[in-house]
């Protein structure tokens, strides 16, 4: 599915990179360009760049990059054409119907098909509850207190003791084995390869809606002794754990401003039914930037809502940095009396539990209350520690108000001395800027390594030589008839340097976005971003000149082996010998070249 180049084109001029990404991340304008914490890694630092003149943007920490196309689809887990339609509707552009080639459609069709498969499942577990084999899920529901309301809302539903119940159902209605397999509903044998059994079995079953209320998913409860005792379905071209919330289908229709995170799917179910409908849950796996994001689209502020033991305290304090690298306002209930929401809902009432939302505590101090748990305050010599801790963390904030507010309120909540705890910020304040400078820059470095051992040298020199000619028309002028783009073996490099190459000729301006748009895949565009992002550390002309002709050295020669391979004619290989002879005496001298160019 796609859209005409004029129209892409249309939308892309008139959706500023700045203002749609400003409207979801916090960007500051620093020089020439825009910086913010990274929506797409979790980063206490920003080296997350927005440039409004490239109309690009690029993360220097995790190589995240695009235009404004590929953010909002990496952001939204849009396809290219949902993001070109969501970003024509903000800028008041009407757009034809959408053309569609056989394999895209082929491709939408068997997603359509998947989504079927998980609506079926979950319709089949949700009639196995009322039958005589889910008596027994039926029971711990009621035991639990649950409606019937809140069982029909939820799609609560029960997998039999069978393992081929569901399977055997679904074949009946048409879907082959693969697009049971695709769906997360069934499980190969490894012992018997193509066959295939009922995922789930003896489980109370909790559908997982996506945000537009379509079934993706499952999570099952085991009945009886079982292990794991939460099952959830794999991660699928519908499910995606790091980017769904359970019960996020209904919170983000609360008129609430802030929403509710507990631990699990019950404590979800428990909370709306007693009208805390802005309730909600990760899917059984660590808390992510990803939710914390998900949950910034819809609301300001959450409150922490885990259990009380030291599992879910510790949950809490792993949580609270990546909701607050979200942008959110991060509060956290405490519960004294009871282990979890439901526990105290039925203990102690509904607006028990509405009055602690209400003296939620700031995350901050949350922090500062655990931290002190591990000191004896009423020895001097722990408290000292203690204070030296607290000191430590205080200026970590980097807002001068901010610090100061939670200066007064420790003080006062911890009774501490003012003289000594500010003497205190005053002795780590000289060093603490230097030592955390260091930290960053060596996660960085660490991170930008990482990155890079993933690639090979042939593809870094691919993208280094076309990162040198799009900043450099001379140099491009000296180079384009030694290295061509068939010289390249990476297809979206070779793509997109057929494309500059092209520009050139026409003596049109090299601009990112531009070559970007000729990409629909998120992977293409961030290779891309890379390409016009990154900047190549030169100090000067004799360096850049040595790069240059290091990676033309690199993608020829590697270009002259792969023909090597396939050239079997006595003229072809001593053509090729010519070649590699030629290639050891080959250097290209800059010394003509302006470099204001």
């Amino acid at each position: 599915m796609y859209y005409p180049d004029e129209i892409i084109e249309e939308v892309r001029l008139n959706s500023d990179v700045v203002d749609i990404i400003g409207s979801y991340v916090h960007i500051t304008r620093k020089g020439g360009s825009h910086f913010g914490l990274c929506p797409f890694h979790h980063e206490k630092t920003p080296s997350f760049s927005v440039s409004k003149d490239k109309q690009m943007y690029y993360c220097f920490g995790c190589g995240a990059g695009g235009n404004v196309f590929s953010f909002v689809m990496a952001y939204e887990n849009y396809t290219f054409v949902e993001a070109v339609k969501y970003l024509a509707d903000k800028a008041h552009i009407d757009l034809p119907e959408p053309e569609v080639s056989a394999q895209v459609r082929a491709a939408m069709n068997y997603k359509s098909r998947l989504y079927e498969v998980n609506k079926l499942a979950a319709r089949y577990f949700y009639m196995m509850l009322r039958k005589e084999y889910g008596q027994v899920a039926l029971r711990y529901i009621e035991g639990r207190e649950i409606s019937s309301d809140i069982m029909k809302q939820f799609g609560l539903g029960y997998s039999t003791q069978f393992r081929d119940d569901l399977y055997k159902h679904l074949k009946a209605k048409g879907y082959s084995d693969k697009e049971l397999f695709d769906g997360g509903v069934l499980l190969e044998d490894k012992r018997k390869q193509g066959t295939y059994y009922d995922r789930f079995f003896n489980r109370l079953m909790f559908p997982i809606f996506d945000v537009h209320s379509r079934v993706i998913a499952f999570g099952g409860r085991v009945l009886g002794d079982g292990q794991p005792k939460y099952l959830n379905s794999p991660e699928t071209q519908l499910f995606n754990k790091s980017r769904n919330l359970y019960g996020l289908n209904i919170a983000r229709k609360s008129r609430e401003k802030f929403m509710i995170l507990v631990e699990g799917y019950m404590d979800v179910i428990a909370l709306h039914q007693a009208g805390f409908d802005n309730s909600i849950a990760s899917l059984g796996t660590a808390f992510t930037g990803g939710h914390g994001h998900l949950i910034k689209r819809y609301v300001d502020e959450i409150i922490i809502s885990f259990d009380s033991d030291s599992a879910g305290v510790n949950a809490s304090l792993r949580a609270i940095p990546i909701l607050k690298s979200a942008g959110l306002i991060v509060r956290v209930l405490v519960m004294n009396d009871a282990k979890d929401p439901d526990d105290l809902i039925k203990l102690k009432g509904r607006d028990s539990y509405e009055q602690l939302i209400k003296q939620a505590m700031p995350s901050f101090m949350f922090e500062v209350l655990q931290l002190s748990k591990r000191y004896d305050l009423k020895d001097p010599e722990y408290k000292t520690r203690f204070s030296e801790e607290v000191a430590k963390k205080l200026l970590a904030i980097e807002g001068k108000l901010e610090r100061d507010n939670y200066t007064e309120a420790i003080i006062k909540d911890f009774n501490m001395s003012r003289e000594g705890l500010m003497e205190l910020l005053g002795k780590y304040g000289k060093n603490i800027g230097i030592v955390q400078k260091k930290h960053i820059n060596a996660d960085l470095n660490r991170e930008e390594k990482r990155l890079k051992q993933r690639e090979d040298a042939v593809t870094i020199a691919q993208k280094e030589f076309l990162a040198i000619i799009v900043s450099h028309k001379q140099i491009f002028n000296k180079v384009n008839k030694i290295i061509t783009p068939d010289y390249f073996n990476h297809e979206t490099l070779q793509k997109v340097g057929l494309i500059i190459y092209d520009m050139y000729k026409k003596d049109l301006e090299i601009e990112p976005t531009v070559v970007m748009s000729k990409f629909t895949q998120i992977d293409d565009q961030k290779l891309i971003a890379g390409i016009f992002g990154e900047e190549i550390k030169i100090e000067n002309q004799l360096q850049l000149e040595k790069l240059l002709n290091d990676t033309i050295r690199s993608i020829k020669s590697n270009y002259l082996e792969a023909r090597q391979k396939t050239v079997t004619d006595p003229i072809g290989l001593m053509e090729l010998i010519k070649e590699k002879k030629e290639l050891l005496h080959l250097y290209v001298s800059l010394e003509d070249i302006d470099r204001r160019d």
